[in-house]
């Protein structure tokens, strides 16, 4: 403990480390840690394993699992916080989940909104509690039941906001966003097609070789038969939405799924509909120390950017720079990038503009195999990121994702198991 702070002591008076890897990979008492990264599995939304689990028993299955595998009293966390998009009750659901799942009625519970990158603004809130000295230990959960909420319509603006073209344009719906895209930067459907069969390739390869086990827990939850009315107890262990020997052929077979926008996005080349939830549990270096936790990876900082909204598939493009740049990094200095493929048209586009090497993105597959649980997303992303470090003995992991209305999200994350 000594020789850490004499080191975190040189480093600040270093400044040949003050910026860039050498940074970044320190280690000092004052790094916020993750010490438990879990998820349940991804299931398809309205027909799969959790159509039938309402969020507030989603996220009571998950806090479960905390308790059980971080092996921490659970009155040492302080604050939770839920990264999710549709649910209008997720504070309330959080907050009554988290006493039935055995935390003490001292424990606090918030929700957190920022469409796809909600689970990552929830890491975000969590570590920045954390780093002013709100709080000492914290949980962020992302969490999605697009089951229970993915088909509710949007209401208009008040007429003087509509007055407003860009503001007008957050209603436009994500699949004309993906539209837009591609035509104002020319992303074929035969490109998206590709990138989205590959996308499939990864994700079967790295299901058969068992990559995604140490990021799952299994949960058991009830599931209804609809022409029976009968319900059984099932245990869900895989993720649903991948499908083995899928091929650009095939793909290339779909009708697009918004023809009255365009003809190149696809629901073979669209994120899926999903339901799922991930728990990242966070504290400073020197409180994981002093309780023996084990330090998964350090959790670096994150940054958001707004762009168009009638393109927002681009946010990643810019919100990627932006972050690099706040650490002094180079995009040759990032191992493993976890992009969110909310449509191969974005994902595609952001590859190319970012200059991205695509044998480090999305190596186990993206959204568009795995699922697109809104509000999961941003915290599954830095889980498979994390297994996928050690796997590879990589250490520096950047996600990203586009958001709705039009911005970018990207975090910077430390490996430090097996490197």
């Amino acid at each position: 403990m000594a020789a850490e702070r004499l080191s975190s002591i040189l480093n600040h008076l270093n400044p040949s480390v003050k910026s860039g890897l050498a940074a970044i990979t320190a280690k000092h008492p004052d790094d916020i840690v993750i010490t438990l990264a879990i998820r349940t599995p991804l299931a398809k939304a309205f027909r799969g394993g959790l159509k039938d689990t309402q969020l507030d028993y989603l996220l009571y299955l998950i806090l479960q699992k905390v308790n059980e595998k971080s092996h921490l009293d659970p009155q040492l966390i302080e604050d939770i916080c839920v990264g999710n998009v549709g649910d209008r009750r997720a504070a309330l659901n959080l907050r009554a989940a988290a006493l039935a799942a055995g935390f003490p009625n001292t424990t606090a519970a918030s929700s957190v909104n920022r469409f796809c990158s909600s689970g990552l603004k929830a890491v975000q809130d969590i570590a920045n509690e954390i780093s002013s000295g709100s709080i000492e230990i914290g949980l962020a959960i992302g969490a999605e039941s697009m089951t229970e909420n993915g088909n509710r319509p949007e209401r208009s603006f008040h007429p003087e906001i509509l007055k407003h073209s860009e503001a007008s344009e957050c209603l436009q719906p994500m699949g004309q966003t993906s539209e837009n895209v591609a035509n104002d930067f020319n992303i074929s459907r035969e490109a998206q097609d590709r990138y989205a069969a590959e996308c499939h390739r990864r994700a079967e390869v790295a299901q058969k070789a068992g990559w995604f086990d140490d990021e799952i827990v299994p949960i058991s939850t009830q599931i209804r038969d609809p022409k029976t009315e009968s319900t059984r107890t099932i245990t869900l262990t895989k993720d649903e939405g991948i499908r083995p020997g899928t091929t650009y052929e095939s793909l290339s077979k779909i009708r697009p799924a918004f023809p009255v926008y365009g003809d190149r996005s696809t629901g073979g080349n669209s994120s899926q509909v999903t339901d799922g939830a991930a728990a990242i549990l966070l504290m400073k270096r020197s409180r994981a120390e002093s309780l023996s936790q084990p330090i998964l990876g350090k959790f670096v900082g994150a940054t958001v950017v707004g762009c168009s909204p009638r393109i927002m598939g681009i946010g990643p493009s810019l919100a990627v720079p932006k972050l690099l740049s706040k650490f002094n990094l180079r995009k040759e200095d990032i191992d493993i990038v976890e992009l969110n493929e909310a449509f191969a048209s974005m994902a595609v586009y952001c590859i190319e503009v970012l200059g991205l090497d695509w044998r480090k993105v999305n190596i186990r597959g993206g959204s568009i195999a795995l699922g697109h649980p809104l509000g999961c997303t941003g915290a599954r992303q830095i889980l498979t990121g994390l297994s996928e470090a050690r796997r590879q003995r990589k250490k520096i992991i950047l996600t990203t994702m586009c958001v709705g209305t039009g911005q970018g999200m990207a975090g910077l994350i430390v490996n430090e198991v097996g490197v």
